[in-house]
């Protein structure tokens, strides 16, 4: 009885959970852990709904896991929360990825191969379906 006791004292208690930070999204992210790695900055975007930091952050990881559909639905919505922003409270290397992965979103929708592109002026090939400088 007192051996079972003495082991039954000695159990060990789980350490504690460090925090989610709102720079965890891309925290050792690994090809092959993909699933993990979005999950956990999905817990990450549900503790700091109001930054648009973890939402470029998921918008990187959804790109490498091939959901466009879903990396610029996050990137439209970390826009629109950077708006409320005032400029210089918001890191500017940060509001200028916002502004680039939105265009490319744009550029990437269907029909946006129809019209001259903005960075190279030249209309997309006719019946290609594609913009140009962009090979399949």
């Amino acid at each position: 009885m007192l051996v079972a006791l003495m082991l039954g004292g000695c159990a060990e208690e789980p350490l504690p959970q460090r925090p989610i930070g709102r720079e965890d999204c891309l925290r050792t992210v690994k090809l092959e852990q993909l699933p993990e790695a979005l999950e956990r900055c999905d817990k990450v975007v549900a503790a700091f709904p109001k930054d648009p930091g973890p939402l470029n952050e998921r918008f990187l990881l959804h790109t490498l896991a091939g959901n466009t559909t879903a990396a610029c639905r996050d990137i439209a919505l970390a826009t629109t929360l950077a708006a409320r922003i005032p400029r210089g409270r918001l890191d500017a290397i940060l509001r200028q990825d916002l502004e680039i992965r939105q265009q490319s979103c744009r550029e990437d929708e269907p029909g946006a191969g129809t019209t001259a592109s903005p960075a190279t002026k030249e209309p997309a090939a006719p019946g290609s379906g594609q913009a140009p400088g962009k090979e399949g």
